[in-house]
C-alpha cells in the first residue's frame, strides 16, 4: 500500500472543495462529489467512513449516502479491511473508464426506449421527428465512446504502462 505524503491539507482541502464545485456544476450532488474529490486526492486512493467525515466534516450518514451514490455510478468501490469488519472506499485509475461504460449500456436502454416511441408516436408525426433524432444522437455518441475508449486505453498503455 502507498503511503501519505505530507502536504497542507489547507492545499489539499482548497484543491478537495474547488474540484467537488466543478462537479456539482456539471451535475453530481454536492456530497458525493465533495468525497470524490477526497478519494482522488488520497495517495492512496482509499479512505474509510471516519477519515472521509473528518476530513471534509461531515456526518457519517453523508459519506454512507455519498458513497451509495458513487458506487451506484461505478466511481469507488467498497472494500473490507482484512481482519476487520470496517470498510474502505477506493476511487480506481479507471474510475472515467468504468463510469463511461456503465453509461453505455444505459444509452443502449434509453435507445431501446427511443425506438418503441418512435413507433408508437409515429416517425411523421412531431414528437416521433423528435424521438427519431434524439434516437440519432445517441446512436452517434455510442459509436464514438466506443472508438475514443480504445483509444484511450492504448494512450494510456502508452502513457502509464497499464
Amino acid at each position: 500500500m502507498t503511503e501519505e505524503v505530507e502536504r497542507d491539507p489547507e492545499s489539499v482541502s482548497r484543491f478537495v472543495e474547488h474540484f467537488a464545485a466543478q462537479l456539482v456544476e456539471a451535475g453530481v450532488p454536492r456530497m458525493p462529489a465533495r468525497v470524490f474529490a477526497a478519494l482522488l486526492a488520497s495517495d492512496t486512493g482509499t479512505l474509510t467512513s471516519a477519515e472521509l467525515g473528518e476530513r471534509l466534516r461531515i456526518s457519517p450518514a453523508a459519506v454512507s449516502g455519498a458513497v451509495r451514490y458513487l458506487a451506484q455510478v461505478h466511481l469507488v468501490s467498497r472494500e473490507r479491511e482484512p481482519g476487520s469488519r470496517r470498510e474502505r472506499y477506493r476511487v480506481h485509475s479507471d474510475q472515467w473508464y468504468e463510469a463511461l461504460t456503465n453509461r453505455e449500456a444505459i444509452i443502449k436502454r434509453w435507445e431501446e426506449a427511443l425506438r418503441e416511441g418512435v413507433a408508437q408516436l409515429g416517425p411523421a408525426t412531431p414528437a416521433g421527428r423528435r424521438l427519431a433524432e434524439t434516437l440519432a444522437f445517441f446512436e452517434f455518441v455510442e459509436k464514438d465512446v466506443a472508438e475514443m475508449m480504445e483509444r484511450w486505453r492504448a494512450h494510456r498503455e502508452r502513457t502509464f504502462g497499464r
